[in-house]
Protein backbone atom coordinates (compact mmCIF):
# COMPACT_ATOMS: atom_id res chain seq x y z
CA UNK A 1 0.00 0.00 0.00
CA UNK A 2 2.79 2.36 0.89
CA UNK A 3 4.56 1.52 -2.35
CA UNK A 4 1.48 2.51 -4.42
CA UNK A 5 1.27 5.90 -2.72
CA UNK A 6 4.94 6.47 -3.33
CA UNK A 7 4.49 5.72 -7.03
CA UNK A 8 1.58 8.16 -7.35
CA UNK A 9 3.53 10.88 -5.61
CA UNK A 10 6.42 10.34 -8.01
CA UNK A 11 4.16 10.72 -11.04
CA UNK A 12 2.62 13.90 -9.66
CA UNK A 13 6.05 15.29 -8.85
CA UNK A 14 7.13 14.77 -12.43
CA UNK A 15 3.95 16.04 -14.14
CA UNK A 16 3.33 19.14 -12.07
CA UNK A 17 6.58 20.92 -13.02
CA UNK A 18 5.86 20.17 -16.67
CA UNK A 19 2.39 21.64 -16.42
CA UNK A 20 3.71 24.63 -14.54
CA UNK A 21 6.40 25.24 -17.19
CA UNK A 22 3.89 25.45 -20.12
CA UNK A 23 4.35 28.74 -21.98
CA UNK A 24 1.78 31.02 -23.57
CA UNK A 25 2.97 32.63 -26.83
CA UNK A 26 1.37 35.69 -28.37
CA UNK A 27 1.81 35.00 -32.07
CA UNK A 28 3.65 37.93 -33.65
CA UNK A 29 4.21 39.57 -30.25
CA UNK A 30 3.05 43.23 -30.42
CA UNK A 31 2.16 42.96 -34.13
CA UNK A 32 -0.30 40.14 -33.49
CA UNK A 33 -1.81 38.09 -36.34
CA UNK A 34 -1.64 40.34 -39.40
CA UNK A 35 -0.33 40.67 -42.94
CA UNK A 36 3.20 41.60 -44.13
CA UNK A 37 4.88 40.02 -41.12
CA UNK A 38 7.64 37.38 -41.19
CA UNK A 39 6.27 34.71 -38.81
CA UNK A 40 9.01 32.22 -39.65
CA UNK A 41 11.63 34.67 -38.42
CA UNK A 42 9.52 35.19 -35.25
CA UNK A 43 9.44 31.41 -34.52
CA UNK A 44 13.04 30.72 -35.54
CA UNK A 45 14.70 31.20 -32.13
CA UNK A 46 11.87 29.64 -30.09
CA UNK A 47 11.40 26.04 -28.91
CA UNK A 48 7.82 24.87 -28.52
CA UNK A 49 6.86 21.96 -26.28
CA UNK A 50 3.75 19.90 -25.74
CA UNK A 51 1.42 21.89 -23.46
CA UNK A 52 2.37 25.32 -24.74
CA UNK A 53 -0.34 27.69 -26.00
CA UNK A 54 -0.57 29.95 -29.02
CA UNK A 55 -2.71 33.09 -28.83
CA UNK A 56 -3.76 34.65 -32.16
CA UNK A 57 -4.92 38.27 -31.62
CA UNK A 58 -6.35 40.37 -34.47
CA UNK A 59 -9.29 42.69 -35.22
CA UNK A 60 -12.37 40.52 -35.46
CA UNK A 61 -13.67 40.26 -39.01
CA UNK A 62 -10.36 41.23 -40.64
CA UNK A 63 -8.54 37.89 -40.22
CA UNK A 64 -9.07 34.29 -39.11
CA UNK A 65 -6.99 31.18 -38.32
CA UNK A 66 -7.01 27.79 -40.08
CA UNK A 67 -5.02 24.75 -39.03
CA UNK A 68 -3.91 22.95 -42.24
CA UNK A 69 -1.45 20.33 -43.47
CA UNK A 70 1.84 20.82 -45.27
CA UNK A 71 0.37 20.78 -48.80
CA UNK A 72 -2.37 23.33 -48.01
CA UNK A 73 0.23 25.49 -46.23
CA UNK A 74 2.47 25.51 -49.31
CA UNK A 75 -0.35 26.16 -51.81
CA UNK A 76 -2.44 28.36 -49.49
CA UNK A 77 -5.47 26.11 -49.93
CA UNK A 78 -8.33 27.44 -47.77
CA UNK A 79 -10.35 24.77 -45.85
CA UNK A 80 -14.16 25.03 -45.37
CA UNK A 81 -15.27 28.13 -43.49
CA UNK A 82 -16.73 26.12 -40.56
CA UNK A 83 -13.16 25.09 -39.57
CA UNK A 84 -11.95 28.68 -39.05
CA UNK A 85 -11.14 30.37 -35.74
CA UNK A 86 -12.50 33.92 -36.01
CA UNK A 87 -13.03 35.33 -32.49
CA UNK A 88 -10.13 37.78 -32.73
CA UNK A 89 -8.51 36.24 -29.62
CA UNK A 90 -8.06 32.54 -30.50
CA UNK A 91 -6.09 30.20 -28.23
CA UNK A 92 -4.56 26.98 -29.64
CA UNK A 93 -3.12 24.39 -27.21
CA UNK A 94 -0.18 22.35 -28.55
CA UNK A 95 -1.32 18.96 -27.29
CA UNK A 96 0.75 16.72 -29.56
CA UNK A 97 4.30 16.83 -30.85
CA UNK A 98 5.21 17.25 -34.50
CA UNK A 99 4.81 19.84 -37.20
CA UNK A 100 1.97 22.38 -37.12
CA UNK A 101 0.78 24.69 -39.92
CA UNK A 102 -1.50 27.76 -39.58
CA UNK A 103 -2.75 30.19 -42.25
CA UNK A 104 -5.20 33.08 -42.64
CA UNK A 105 -8.12 32.30 -44.94
CA UNK A 106 -9.35 35.83 -45.59
CA UNK A 107 -9.04 36.91 -49.22
CA UNK A 108 -5.43 36.41 -50.45
CA UNK A 109 -3.71 37.15 -47.13
CA UNK A 110 -1.88 33.80 -47.23
CA UNK A 111 -0.66 33.79 -50.84
CA UNK A 112 -0.02 37.51 -51.37
CA UNK A 113 0.91 38.74 -47.88
CA UNK A 114 2.54 35.64 -46.29
CA UNK A 115 0.13 35.50 -43.33
CA UNK A 116 1.01 31.92 -42.29
CA UNK A 117 3.04 30.15 -39.61
CA UNK A 118 4.93 26.82 -39.45
CA UNK A 119 6.35 25.35 -36.20
CA UNK A 120 7.65 22.05 -34.74
CA UNK A 121 6.44 20.93 -31.30
CA UNK A 122 8.73 18.80 -29.10
CA UNK A 123 8.19 16.57 -26.04
CA UNK A 124 8.85 17.93 -22.56
CA UNK A 125 12.26 16.82 -21.22
CA UNK A 126 12.86 14.84 -24.38
CA UNK A 127 10.22 12.24 -23.55
CA UNK A 128 9.55 9.96 -26.48
CA UNK A 129 6.32 8.09 -27.17
CA UNK A 130 6.08 4.63 -25.72
CA UNK A 131 7.25 1.95 -28.12
CA UNK A 132 4.73 -0.37 -29.66
CA UNK A 133 4.54 -3.58 -27.60
CA UNK A 134 5.88 -6.65 -29.33
CA UNK A 135 3.93 -9.90 -29.29
CA UNK A 136 6.03 -12.77 -27.99
CA UNK A 137 5.19 -16.29 -29.02
CA UNK A 138 5.20 -18.48 -25.89
CA UNK A 139 4.74 -22.19 -26.26
CA UNK A 140 2.10 -23.68 -23.97
CA UNK A 141 3.46 -26.29 -21.57
CA UNK A 142 0.45 -28.53 -22.15
CA UNK A 143 0.74 -28.50 -25.93
CA UNK A 144 1.58 -31.99 -27.27
CA UNK A 145 5.02 -32.43 -28.66
CA UNK A 146 4.89 -33.21 -32.36
CA UNK A 147 5.91 -36.75 -33.20
CA UNK A 148 9.27 -37.00 -34.86
CA UNK A 149 9.23 -37.69 -38.51
CA UNK A 150 10.85 -41.06 -39.30
CA UNK A 151 13.98 -40.49 -41.19
CA UNK A 152 14.55 -42.55 -44.27
CA UNK A 153 17.85 -44.40 -44.62
CA UNK A 154 20.42 -42.31 -46.31
CA UNK A 155 20.89 -44.57 -49.27
CA UNK A 156 21.96 -42.68 -52.30
CA UNK A 157 19.69 -43.13 -55.24
CA UNK A 158 21.24 -45.02 -58.13
CA UNK A 159 22.60 -42.73 -60.74
CA UNK A 160 21.17 -43.59 -64.14
CA UNK A 161 23.80 -44.42 -66.66
CA UNK A 162 23.87 -42.11 -69.57
CA UNK A 163 25.49 -43.37 -72.78
CA UNK A 164 28.48 -41.41 -73.85
CA UNK A 165 27.44 -39.07 -76.57
CA UNK A 166 30.00 -37.18 -78.52
CA UNK A 167 28.64 -33.81 -79.47
CA UNK A 168 30.45 -32.20 -82.28
CA UNK A 169 30.07 -28.64 -83.39
CA UNK A 170 28.69 -28.20 -86.90
CA UNK A 171 31.83 -26.33 -87.91
CA UNK A 172 34.25 -28.88 -86.45
CA UNK A 173 35.97 -31.33 -88.76
CA UNK A 174 34.71 -34.90 -88.76
CA UNK A 175 36.74 -37.30 -86.67
CA UNK A 176 38.94 -39.75 -88.51
CA UNK A 177 37.45 -43.21 -88.37
CA UNK A 178 39.63 -46.20 -87.80
CA UNK A 179 38.00 -48.27 -90.58
CA UNK A 180 40.27 -49.57 -93.39
CA UNK A 181 40.66 -47.26 -96.39
CA UNK A 182 38.48 -47.94 -99.41
CA UNK A 183 40.20 -49.08 -102.65
CA UNK A 184 40.89 -46.37 -105.18
CA UNK A 185 38.55 -46.78 -108.21
CA UNK A 186 40.33 -47.60 -111.50
CA UNK A 187 39.04 -46.07 -114.70
CA UNK A 188 37.97 -48.72 -117.33
CA UNK A 189 40.27 -49.17 -120.30
CA UNK A 190 38.29 -48.52 -123.46
CA UNK A 191 39.72 -49.26 -126.98
CA UNK A 192 40.88 -46.10 -128.72
CA UNK A 193 38.48 -44.61 -131.21
CA UNK A 194 39.44 -45.15 -134.91
CA UNK A 195 41.00 -42.12 -136.50
CA UNK A 196 39.23 -40.70 -139.56
CA UNK A 197 41.29 -40.31 -142.77
CA UNK A 198 42.13 -36.76 -143.49
CA UNK A 199 42.40 -35.51 -147.07
CA UNK A 200 45.06 -32.86 -147.44
CA UNK A 201 44.06 -29.72 -149.22
CA UNK A 202 45.48 -29.34 -152.72
CA UNK A 203 48.59 -27.29 -152.82
CA UNK A 204 48.79 -24.91 -155.84
CA UNK A 205 51.82 -25.10 -158.00
CA UNK A 206 54.32 -22.38 -157.52
CA UNK A 207 54.45 -21.58 -161.28
CA UNK A 208 50.71 -21.51 -161.84
CA UNK A 209 49.39 -17.91 -162.09
CA UNK A 210 46.70 -16.92 -159.77
CA UNK A 211 43.55 -15.96 -161.66
CA UNK A 212 41.24 -13.53 -160.01
CA UNK A 213 37.65 -13.55 -161.08
CA UNK A 214 36.42 -10.02 -161.53
CA UNK A 215 32.77 -9.49 -162.31
CA UNK A 216 32.08 -7.84 -165.65
CA UNK A 217 31.08 -4.27 -165.17
CA UNK A 218 30.00 -2.07 -168.00
CA UNK A 219 31.34 1.39 -167.51
CA UNK A 220 29.76 4.20 -169.45
CA UNK A 221 31.48 7.48 -169.89
CA UNK A 222 29.36 10.48 -168.92
CA UNK A 223 30.16 12.08 -172.35
CA UNK A 224 29.16 9.05 -174.48
CA UNK A 225 25.88 9.44 -176.46
CA UNK A 226 22.93 7.43 -175.28
CA UNK A 227 22.08 4.35 -177.41
CA UNK A 228 19.31 4.74 -179.94
CA UNK A 229 15.91 3.63 -178.79
CA UNK A 230 14.61 0.37 -180.08
CA UNK A 231 12.31 0.54 -183.08
CA UNK A 232 8.83 -0.80 -182.54
CA UNK A 233 8.23 -4.11 -184.17
CA UNK A 234 5.64 -4.07 -187.05
CA UNK A 235 2.17 -5.27 -186.11
CA UNK A 236 1.29 -8.29 -188.18
CA UNK A 237 -2.17 -8.26 -189.78
CA UNK A 238 -4.52 -10.93 -188.53
CA UNK A 239 -5.27 -13.79 -190.93
CA UNK A 240 -8.32 -13.37 -193.14
CA UNK A 241 -11.35 -15.26 -192.08
CA UNK A 242 -13.11 -17.48 -194.68
CA UNK A 243 -16.30 -16.12 -196.23
CA UNK A 244 -19.28 -18.06 -195.01
CA UNK A 245 -21.19 -19.94 -197.73
CA UNK A 246 -24.98 -20.16 -197.58
CA UNK A 247 -26.25 -23.71 -197.31
CA UNK A 248 -28.07 -25.17 -200.36
CA UNK A 249 -31.58 -25.95 -199.21
CA UNK A 250 -34.24 -27.46 -201.53
CA UNK A 251 -36.86 -24.95 -202.61
CA UNK A 252 -39.95 -24.77 -200.61
CA UNK A 253 -43.19 -25.94 -202.30
CA UNK A 254 -45.44 -23.17 -203.53
CA UNK A 255 -48.66 -22.67 -201.64
CA UNK A 256 -50.35 -22.00 -204.89
CA UNK A 257 -50.12 -25.09 -207.01
CA UNK A 258 -51.74 -23.38 -210.01
CA UNK A 259 -48.86 -21.11 -210.42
Amino acid sequence: MASNKLLMLSVVAICLPAMAMATDYLVGDDSGWTINFDYQAWAKDKVFYVGDKFVFQYPKGYHNVFKVNGTAFKNCDIPPANQALSSGNDTVVLNTPGRKWYICGVSNHCSAYAQKLFITVQYQYGWAPAPTPQILQVSQPWAPTPAPTPSSPSTPAPTPSVPDTIVTDPWASSPISSSPPLPTPIAPSWPPAPSLPTTPAPTPERWAPTTLSVPETTVTDPWAPAPAPLAPSPISSPPSLPTPTAPSWPPAPSPYPWI
